[in-house]
């Protein structure tokens, strides 16, 4: 086995709860990580703040510039944010592995699955990209509570989904770095089963109010 790559990431919307507990448990594993915002003072204080929660320095900027000296790029806004914030960047993503983890909920009934136009919010972001942008499909459902807290294992899996299979098996490896267990799910259009998914969840999570969220594990497939 080879040894493993450490990369210089930026997490794109690192200030909001998702974004920031990404950005943390990349850091606390050896990547370099950069926190982007819109507004660059912003993400430069989430950045000191996360540094001393990984013990390891976290950089903030502007989305294009955290975005521009990155080699893996992070997509952690709404999905309101989603299409203008990645647009915005596209011409210092080229070549560039893009994780997205939008999922297209619905402000005032969110528990209701309601895709775009009926197909995954992800797989349209490739298409605007072309096939200069790797667009990889990656945690929707594992809750921001999951992922902030490091003293407990994270119980729940993730799916990956894009058209470069090299690129989901290096998604598959930083979800590793940060302790999930991750499994290929197929084209980026597959994705619209992730993005659905969550609604589901956040359905479970209402009515049956699971402390720090649900999520979903992939059975009888060996470690």
């Amino acid at each position: 086995m080879g040894e493993r790559r450490l990369y210089n990431i930026a997490v794109i919307g690192g200030t909001g709860a998702q974004g920031s507990a990404v950005a943390l448990r990349l850091a606390a594993a050896g990547h370099e990580v950069t926190i982007g915002s819109r507004d660059a003072a912003k993400a430069r204080a989430a950045g000191v703040e996360l540094s001393a929660c990984a013990g390891k320095t976290i950089a903030g900027s502007d989305n294009s510039t955290a975005a521009g000296a990155a080699q893996i790029v992070f997509l952690t806004v709404p999905y309101s944010a989603q299409a203008a914030t990645a647009t915005a960047l596209f011409d210092v993503l080229h070549e560039k592995i893009l994780v997205d983890a939008t999922v297209p909920l619905a402000t005032d009934k969110p528990a209701r699955v309601q895709l775009p136009q009926g197909r995954s919010a992800v797989a349209t972001l490739q298409e605007l990209a072309g096939s200069a942008v790797r667009v990889v499909s990656a945690l929707q459902n594992v809750s921001a509570a999951h992922l902030r807290d490091r003293q407990h294992p994270v119980p729940c899996d993730v799916l990956v989904c894009g058209n470069d299979p090299a690129a989901r098996d290096i998604v598959i490896g930083l979800c590793a770095d940060m302790g999930l267990r991750a499994f290929h799910a197929g084209g980026i259009e597959n994705s619209a089963a992730a993005e659905a998914l969550t609604s589901v969840l956040i359905a479970i999570n209402r009515l049956y109010k699971v402390p720090g969220g649900a999520g979903i594990r992939i059975t009888r497939v060996a470690d």
